[in-house]
């Protein structure tokens, strides 16, 4: 009964999913103690008190109308204070009228995408990438042209994008920062982009709308900021959630933010709103709409997770791994130890270690470390780490 295009798709789905799967056997067998599971992004922290604090205020509030349907671009005053936030962060004149609410992230980019892609238009992605963009690409029968980034830095490469970008191209998708890597792009390589594409535009008579995916952009150390997508590029949206900022992945709440200055602002956005509703995701949950709009200057401690970042980074790299050091997110994406990631993650279960090997990013030869989870359990697989370094020493 199964589409045949659903089969292979599941033949070929997430590596996260699968390393994860099997994490579930090893810790029956091992116990959950003696497993060291760095394969899924699933932020261990609960969310902070002012989240939970309004939660307990909407849930007990007797004011009629929480529960019922809204808008279907989302409640107009919780917009509203998102506009504002956005506007002060880009120094853009964003109104409540420039955001859509969403079933996070994903819901967003699938209304993005359905919203402005014809048939084979093409959109950009970077590798390493999260995989699902190629599936979120395809279920608006558009085309996924993936363009490998500098693995120095693992900022984009320009030659490449150049290179990549035809007359069928429609969006370019960013991720800073960056999912499997952790790297934030850096305001002059965007600004590069930018004027690339102010280029390929002319050449082409057309528009290129950039998709800032950002659920990791409240999630920096170093002092590093994340450059406005919205100041940087004219055709632009922002595309969010609040799964990783506030450790609430389970309540799926996000939006889109529209650039203002998008010659045609509102029949996009009323293309989004129509494609919010009928794609089924309607906007996000009613009290979560309200509970972020409580928490907007709310971040989990993103001092712990730099602790987690250090002490893995530091102790990978003294055991002879090589890996850039991320700026931002809770990814490690070191390199393998040897050509073959998968072979390397396989072996890795040996050591009861759940690595996501490179491949599931479009960048084989790495493997992904998600380390938002428990930092005794970090410490704990540093002798998993060295036994499986000294198995493979000299064969890289």
């Amino acid at each position: 009964m199964i589409s045949q295009n659903i089969y292979n798709k599941i033949n070929k789905s997430s590596w996260i999913r699968a390393m994860f799967e099997e994490g579930a056997k090893l810790r029956k067998i091992h116990g959950a103690e003696n497993v060291y599971d760095f394969s899924l992004g699933n932020p261990d922290y609960e969310p902070p008190v002012e989240v939970k604090n309004a939660i307990k205020k909407y849930t007990s509030d007797d004011s009629a109308g929480l529960h019922r349907y809204m808008s279907n671009a989302g409640h107009p005053e919780v917009r509203e204070k998102i506009a504002k936030k956005t506007s002060e962060e880009s120094g853009l004149p964003v109104t409540q009228n420039h955001i859509i609410m969403t079933c996070g992230a994903a819901g967003g980019l699938n209304v993005v995408l359905k919203s402005i892609l014809n048939p084979e238009d093409e959109v950009i992605v970077f590798s390493p990438y999260f995989v699902e963009y190629l599936f979120y690409i395809e279920n608006c029968n558009g085309k996924p042209v993936v363009v490998p980034a500098d693995t120095k830095t693992f900022e984009p490469s320009l030659d490449l994008l150049a290179r990549s970008i035809t007359s069928k191209c429609k969006a370019i998708i960013i991720n800073s920062p960056n999912n499997p890597t952790g790297v934030v792009y850096s305001e002059e390589t965007l600004k590069k982009i930018a004027a690339l594409l102010v280029t390929k535009e002319t050449e082409f008579n057309s528009k290129i709308l950039v998709i800032s995916d950002e659920p990791y952009s409240k999630i920096v150390y170093d002092q590093v900021e994340v450059p406005s997508i919205l100041k940087i590029f004219k055709h632009s949206a922002i595309v969010n959630s609040y799964s990783k900022s506030l450790a609430i992945p389970g309540e799926r709440v996000g939006y889109i933010a529209v650039n203002p200055s998008i010659a045609d602002v509102d029949l996009l956005i009323n293309g989004m709103i129509f494609c919010n509703r009928t794609l089924g995701f309607v906007n996000a949950p009613s009290l979560f709409q309200k509970v972020i709009a409580d928490s907007l200057d709310t971040v989990v401690n993103t001092d712990e997770y730099k602790r987690r970042r250090d002490f893995l980074y530091n102790n990978l790299i003294e055991l002879g791994y090589s890996c850039v050091k991320p700026q931002g997110a809770f990814y490690l994406f070191p390199q393998s130890l040897i050509p073959d990631d998968i072979e390397f993650a396989k072996r890795a279960l040996k050591y009861n270690l759940l690595i996501v090997p490179g491949s599931g990013f479009g960048c084989p030869g790495y493997f992904r470390l998600a380390y938002c989870v428990d930092f005794n359990s970090i410490k704990n697989s540093i002798p998993a780490f060295k036994a499986l370094a000294e198995e493979f020493k000299g064969q890289k």
